[in-house]
């Protein structure tokens, strides 16, 4: 199975088009247009009836202390763990494209709605659930999409891995909502294929990205 995007190269920036975050040149960041990228998949196996999608970030520093503080950074050498930015299941064998902005258009305080979702597909919640569980007017349960905002004062830039997931069944069994956590653990009995593509962001000024 082969997984393509027209709105980034594999291995290259991913455009601010997609970001939760952009950069400001007054106060770090602002919000970005939030837009999904686009995907599309090919040469599909024999036995496929769905598909699944996952993207993550590998690059989350696994402790949160500096993140965004001024007159502080945080160092390349800092363990990282994974923050899940999407994950979508149940998308008919007959999906293999999805548009720019076709399941995420804008950055929704509080989340989007879900399981439910485009397509006779169910959507989990992102890792954006745990981050703003403290934050009274952000908080809530972020289904679907939510792009990269990566630390301003990360001196690494971070990696943002999309997987798409041919599956032998219409339905996972999954039931209420759900994380990636939960869906990856699942899958694992009925995964046929997958295929995956990265991009790149940042959000520190003195990073360059090419």
């Amino acid at each position: 199975m082969k997984l393509i995007s027209n709105s980034f190269a594999d291995g290259e920036r991913i455009p601010g088009d997609f970001a939760f975050c952009i950069p400001h040149a007054d106060h770090h960041v602002c919000l970005g247009k939030n837009l999904n990228p686009h995907l599309a998949w090919s040469d599909i196996p024999a036995g496929t009836k769905s598909f699944a999608i996952t993207c993550h970030d590998p690059d989350v520093p696994s402790v949160g202390d500096d993140v965004n503080q001024e007159g502080k950074t945080i160092p390349a050498s800092l363990p990282r763990v994974d923050f899940f930015h999407w994950v979508l299941i149940d998308l008919p064998p007959t999906i293999t494209e999805i548009a720019a902005g076709e399941f995420s258009k804008d950055v929704i305080p509080r989340g989007k709605p879900g399981p439910q979702s485009l397509h006779g597909s169910r959507q989990g919640i992102n890792n954006y659930t745990d981050w703003f569980a403290g934050d009274n007017d952000m908080r809530g349960d972020y289904y679907g999409y939510d792009g990269p905002c990566p630390p301003w004062n990360d001196e690494i830039v971070h990696r943002y891995v999309f997987t798409v997931y041919a599956l032998n069944v219409e339905k996972l069994p999954i039931e209420g909502h759900f994380t990636a956590a939960v869906v990856l653990a699942r899958i694992q009995t009925h995964k046929v294929c997958q295929s995956s593509l990265s991009g790149t962001y940042s959000l520190n000024p003195e990073l360059a990205i090419s």
